[in-house]
């Protein structure tokens, strides 16, 4: 029985076009940590990564040793990116940003399950981010995304073509921009990096 991949079964919310468009994104439940400061500096920034990434593999164990069935493909990471003035985001300082790294957990996956896999990974090894980590549910409704391939610090432009096309649409920005990042940055050309570009509309 092949693992579940959500990057092929749900392609919409993982392979956008190079043009925006808009994309009803339904409520997923995801573990969660937050933090602030540049991503390429912020000591906290890699612990969370860190953190993230064991307990979600501690929690595809659990699941796969109760059913092969339900097995699956840890999807892609994912951030929340804003600053106190988003009119000036991503031009903002960049250790003003805030931000919220996540990785969404599919079902079976509750609360008990978490605290399970949460549990077991911390008893592997120290996770000093593990302390700050949440399970939650993330509703974004109403969206407008993009793919951007290249490097993260080229994002701008194709994050204005983004607003550009929610203000064409009639339609205002809310909430936080959004990213899913489909490549691994250690071992991927940063000028072939796909990331998903997402922003939730009003």
């Amino acid at each position: 029985m092949p693992k579940r991949d959500f990057k092929k079964l749900h392609k919409n919310l993982y392979a956008p076009p190079t043009e925006p468009v808009m994309i009803e994104v339904p409520p997923m439940n995801f573990i969660m940590v937050d933090g602030t400061g540049d991503p390429n500096t912020e000591p906290w920034y890699e612990q969370t990564i860190e953190a993230l990434y064991a307990v979600a593999y501690s929690i595809k164990f659990i699941v796969k040793e109760r059913s092969a069935d339900l097995d699956f493909v840890v999807p892609p990471l994912e951030g929340l990116w804003w600053a106190e003035d988003m009119a000036a985001f991503p031009e903002a300082d960049r250790g003003a940003w805030q931000w919220t790294m996540m990785l969404m957990v599919p079902e079976p996956v509750d609360r008990e399950l978490y605290l399970q896999g949460h549990t077991k990974a911390c008893e592997k090894k120290c996770l000093v981010a593990a302390d700050g980590m949440r399970f939650e549910e993330y509703a974004e409704g109403l969206s407008a995304q993009v793919i951007h391939i290249g490097p993260y610090a080229e994002e701008a432009p194709t994050i204005e073509r983004l607003h550009a096309f929610i203000a064409e649409q009639g339609r205002e920005r809310r909430g936080k921009h959004h990213e899913i990042y489909l490549s691994d940055p250690r071992r991927t050309d940063p000028a072939k990096l796909k990331t998903v570009l997402r922003q939730p509309v009003n």
